[in-house]
Formats: C-alpha cells, structure tokens, sequence
C-alpha cells in the first residue's frame, strides 16, 4: 500500500477518540474510577500517537518522493454533476503541511498523556478528553486541507474546541461570585468571530 494512502487515518485516529469518549468513556469512569480513567486516558492518548505515526509515515513517504506535493481525495462533499460543481475533501501532503502535521500531532500527544495525571480524579475526565480529540481533528483538518473550505471548517472547529476547553469548568466561581472560566470562554469564542471576519474577507 501507498503510504500516502494512509493519509485519511490522521483524522479517523481522533475521530474515533471523540466517538469512545464522548458515547462511552463516562460509564467506564463511573464504573470504576482507577481503571476508567486509564481507559480512557490512554485510549485518547493512543489515538494522538497513531495519528502522530501517520504523520511520520507521510514524511519519509514525502521525503522518497522527492517531496512531490500529492492530493489524497476522501470523498466528495459537494457534488452537483449536473451543474459540473464538486467539492472533494481532500488531505493535502506536502513539506508545509506534514510538517505542520508532526508538530500538531506530537505535541499534541504529549499534551493527551500529560492530562491523564493532570486531570486525575476530575468527574468530568473523560469529556475533557474527547474535547482534546475534537480539538486534535479540527486542528488536523486546518493544517491539511486542501481547499478553502477545508481550512475554514478546520478553523472555526477550533474555535468551538478552544471555547469548550477554556471553559471547561463553567461553573467554578471566583471570589467575586464570577464564573471566571465560563467568561474566559465566552472571550476566547468573540476573538475568533472576529478573525472568522477577517478569514473570510480574505477568502
């Protein structure tokens, strides 16, 4: 098999993290505390290093191809025949964005198995952890697409991703009687409706 074919287990890796912790990562937590936080810790950081392989394989892939720039369609998104107008999803490997890719993909691994000791006994454990593969995904499809559209989808997914995770304890109050972290998040979301402006002005 073409390792280039691989490309598409970059996203599918995260997205399976999101699908295990956000549908039942909970219950394995709930069931019993010690062994469901390694569950699903583990789970979700395995995901980030399988989707941090696949980036290396494309690299030295990239690297025996003379780093020649190869489009790996997934599928159509948009697709009108009559009208002769499509939109494939399309992962795009090139040096830019496999570079980009390891970077996403290895910190963001070290980050997934850092929160497993980090986020110990916090009853919310596994919701963090599909919040840190949804975040993994978009930043993925930010970093890869190969359309405009793609970058756009990967960016607002961002977004969303860093508004969910700052304010992940919502309702933790200050001294002051401010959910100090739920305020935090609703900032983060209005700067990035004003770089959504900015991107889209530039599109």
């Amino acid at each position: 098999m073409n390792a280039f074919q691989l490309a598409p287990f970059l996203l599918i890796f995260p997205a399976i993290g999101v699908l295990f912790n956000g549908l039942v990562g909970r219950r394995f937590v709930e069931a019993d505390a010690k062994s469901g936080e390694k569950w699903s810790g583990w789970f979700a950081s395995t995901m980030a290093i399988l989707a941090f392989i696949v980036a290396a394989m494309l690299f030295f892939s990239l690297r025996s191809n003379e780093f020649h720039a190869e489009a790996v369609k997934m599928f159509d998104w948009f697709n009108i025949p009559s009208a002769n107008f499509y939109i494939p999803w399309t992962i795009q490997v090139d040096t830019l964005s496999v570079a980009m890719m390891l970077v996403v993909t290895g910190v963001g691994s070290l980050i997934h198995i850092y929160a497993i000791g980090y986020m110990h006994g916090d009853p919310d454990f596994s919701r963090f952890f599909a919040y840190l593969n949804l975040f993994l995904f978009f930043m993925l499809i930010l970093v890869s697409g190969s359309t405009y559209l793609m970058l756009f989808v990967g960016w607002e997914g961002v977004g969303l991703c860093s508004y969910l995770l700052i304010g992940f304890w919502f309702d933790r109050i200050d001294e002051q009687g401010k959910a100090m972290n739920a305020d935090a998040g609703r900032k983060a979301f209005i700067a990035n409706r004003v770089g959504d402006l900015a991107m889209i002005l530039a599109m």
